[in-house]
């Protein structure tokens, strides 16, 4: 599924994760391989999320192309719905019947990658090949320095607003980094009565609060593994949401309701700025025309760092898998520059190889563009600066959880700030 950010929560939202309610679906059929050597030929399966029937003509054309180049493989591609995919993988590769090519996040794959459930690929993929992607997302898909997936498709945050809401507040320009943002929360209560944003504190939906502290300059845990945002950045990022949320500058629905209601509150009027994927604009074009044809678009908020978000979709080998070498050929197929590049066009996403990601479509406007073309390049030339913000963990829910029930406790008041810093890095630790 194309909806990555909420992937990253299956966890997390995915992705996440990613970052969750997934439904179990425990009968794997004829998940996994069939080796039986019938006429000569090797049988693999690729699972996917959520991509048909959207992309089911892409797909069908990619398979029949590599089976064409290798007539002694032949591909099965399974779409596993997307509520269902964590427990099915865990069901098939903890009975050892596993795909053997699976579409994931690093996010939710990492938790397996500490259990040793994938192949691992700096034995199997060269340097050569592995250099082709870029760097920071490659590194993405790695656990104790060893590759456990490759990078698909990306998106990255940007900037949605209404100008007409900004005007009103006497705004000329979209805020750019998260000191901007506070001011602009102030300008737009005080001049509309309205929000300029809505930012979820729910611990199992969006990553972007725990991301807006690594943008802001906050290491979330030092190399051994412990909590190391009890620093005096952590508190002054415990202190800005803080701040926002007692000043009646954040809706009071942000400790309840997900990323989902900012696009609600958007689309309605209520709230000058979106922080989104671009995938959104066709949702507001067809909710909303009205707030569509009133929105413009800006590169993503930042701190300090100039750090920006990447979401990313990868691919894994289940080290079980009785043809990985045919495994391993088709995902680099898969994610090859041509092959991302097609994808990248036919699903209004990002690719992950530098050489796609250099090519035109990517890199030019017309004075005509519109909206969502201007938002491809945008997002794209955001890339120098994106990374995956938050440390690859294969129990990242629980530091997103202990943050933000620490952060919500000292919105409310139940909690200083300084008490809310030192519990949630004490819950990390003790976990």
């Amino acid at each position: 599924m194309i909806k990555l950010q909420k992937f990253q929560q299956l966890t997390v939202w995915a992705l996440i994760g990613l970052f969750s309610s997934w439904v179990v679906s425990c009968s794997t059929g004829n998940v996994g391989t069939d080796s039986s050597p019938t006429a000569g030929v090797t049988k693999i399966e690729f699972w996917t999320m959520q991509l048909q029937p959207q992309f089911t003509d892409y797909f069908q054309s990619l398979i029949a192309t590599f089976e064409s180049e290798n007539p002694s493989v032949k591909v099965n591609w399974v779409d596993v719905p997307w509520a269902a995919m964590e427990n099915k993988i865990l069901t098939a590769v903890s009975a050892k019947t596993p795909p053997d090519v699976v579409n994931l996040n690093p996010d939710f794959a990492s938790q397996l990658a500490g259990r040793n459930a994938w192949l691992d690929l700096d034995a199997q993929v060269s340097e050569e090949v592995r250099s082709s992607y870029l760097p920071n997302i490659w590194q993405a898909s790695t656990l104790n320095s060893k590759s456990f997936g490759i990078p698909w498709y990306l998106t990255t945050r940007l900037t949605i607003y209404n100008t007409d809401l900004l005007k009103q507040a006497g705004i000329s320009n979209p805020p750019t980094t998260y000191a901007e943002l506070a001011t602009v929360a102030q300008q737009v209560k005080d001049k509309t009565g309205k929000y300029a944003f809505f930012a979820t504190f729910v611990p199992e939906d969006s990553g972007e609060v725990l991301e807006s502290f690594v943008q802001m300059g906050v290491t979330l845990i030092d190399a051994e593994g412990k909590a190391a945002f009890n620093s005096p950045q952590g508190k002054a990022a415990f202190q800005y949401w803080v701040d926002l949320y007692k000043k009646g500058l954040l809706p009071r629905e942000v400790l309840t309701q997900g990323h989902r209601h900012a696009i609600d509150l958007y689309q309605g009027g209520e709230t000058a700025v979106l922080v989104a994927g671009p995938e959104f604009l066709k949702t507001i074009a067809n909710n909303a025309p009205k707030v569509a044809e009133a929105s413009a678009i800006a590169p993503q908020i930042t701190g300090t760092t100039g750090k920006k978000n990447v979401a990313v979709m990868n691919i894994v080998i289940p080290r079980d898998s009785k043809n990985p070498q045919a495994a391993v050929k088709f995902a680099l197929f898969v994610t090859n520059d041509e092959n991302q590049l097609s994808f990248a066009k036919v699903a209004n996403v990002l690719p992950s190889t530098t050489k796609a990601l250099a090519d035109s479509y990517f890199q030019q406007l017309t004075p005509t563009a519109s909206k969502t073309e201007q938002a491809r390049v945008i997002s794209a030339k955001q890339l120098q600066q994106a990374e995956i913000l938050t440390p690859t963990l294969k129990d990242f829910n629980l530091l997103q959880k202990a943050i933000y029930e620490n952060l919500q406790a000292a919105m409310l008041n139940t909690k200083t700030v300084d008490q809310a810093v030192q519990d949630a890095a004490q819950q990390w630790n003790n976990r």
